[in-house]
């Protein structure tokens, strides 16, 4: 078999492999239901997801982890905005004062 055409097989398994799960869920529709302990984990999937994003760029400073940082400090402040306020602003103005103003003074 060919380089092209192994990389074009690779191409099309790789591409089933993504849009087949995913389809099975449109083209199957209500005929199936997951089942209830699956449909209770899923709901963790975004806040899962976002962390997963987030937490690496808070702890991670110039490739080394640093659990004393400004963005610590910055989304910490954050986190106890939004739990004690209901404000969608404030947690966003807290975070960033804590973070410009840490970053002020340990000039970084």
């Amino acid at each position: 078999m060919s380089d092209e055409l192994f990389l074009w097989l690779t191409f099309i398994l790789i591409g089933l492999a993504t849009t087949l799960p995913r389809a099975s869920f449109i083209v199957l529709g209500s005929r199936v239901a997951l089942p209830a302990a699956l449909q209770r984990a899923l709901r963790y999937a975004p806040a899962a997801a976002l962390a997963a994003i987030v937490f690496p760029d808070i702890l991670i400073v110039a490739g080394e982890v640093q659990p004393l940082n400004p963005r610590l400090a910055a989304a910490g402040a954050a986190l106890a905005a939004a739990l004690l306020a209901r404000n969608p602003w404030l947690p966003f103005l807290a975070g960033m004062g804590v973070l410009l103003g840490l970053r002020h003074l340990l000039g970084a």
